[in-house]
């Protein structure tokens, strides 16, 4: 259905796409694995939603995409679901939620991150830990399981490599050492840092960890 579906549309542009019927076959069977747990009607909606915006046929991985921003087994897009949690990340256990994953992606991100932080800043780790939750929702997957937190600069490896040493040597797992140590991605002496390194303190208090926050890394 999918790649008839894609040749009424694309026409010419899709048979380019292919030189061979062994490619084609290829072909089939990797969109096939891709996209198994998916509905018929999710199918129809993305296609249809290809149709209205994409000149060609697109990719996997933005086939993909597109299923998770229009929603999946009752889950909200990506960005219902990101205002949804910022409107209720002051007080997230008394809201209703549409979805306990996006309840999920909301603790995993952080609440006082989706209250404080601005749209361009803590969106991304939103949108993967959104994902992470949408595929296991999809798989039937217990969502309670911590995501490693997703530092917001992959290129630092000093800061990464000393949130992972430091976590060890507290006795703490990787994700609640990064959550706690978060203000190190902060500027140095901003005042945005002492704020997160604040809430870091009393993270750290609420969850009853004796630990001393460090005030800065080694480079």
């Amino acid at each position: 259905m999918l790649f008839a579906r894609f040749m009424a549309i694309y026409g010419h542009k899709f048979k380019s796409c292919f030189e061979t019927q062994d490619e084609i076959r290829i072909a089939k069977r990797e969109w096939a694995l891709s996209l198994r747990g998916y509905g018929e009607a999710e199918l129809v909606a993305a296609i249809d939603h290809c149709k209205e915006r994409l000149a060609w046929m697109p990719t996997i991985s933005e086939f993909l995409k597109i299923l998770q921003d229009l929603g999946t087994r009752g889950l909200p897009g990506l960005q219902s679901a990101y205002q949804e949690a910022c409107m209720h990340a002051e007080h997230p256990t008394r809201h209703d939620w549409s979805h306990p994953a996006v309840y999920h992606a909301g603790r995993a991100t952080g609440w006082f991150r989706l209250r404080s932080e601005e749209q361009e800043q803590v969106l991304p780790d939103f949108r993967y830990h959104y994902g992470v939750m949408v595929r296991r929702a999809r798989d039937g997957e217990d969502l309670t399981v911590p995501v490693p937190v997703a530092l917001p600069d992959k290129r630092d490896n000093t800061l990464v490599a000393f949130i992972e040493r430091w976590g060890e040597e507290q006795g703490l797992a990787p994700e609640v050492a990064a959550s706690l140590l978060y203000y190190l991605t902060k500027p140095r002496g901003s005042k945005t840092r002492e704020r997160f390194r604040a809430h870091a303190r009393q993270e750290a208090q609420d969850k009853g960890l004796d630990v001393e926050l460090p005030e800065d890394y080694q480079d």
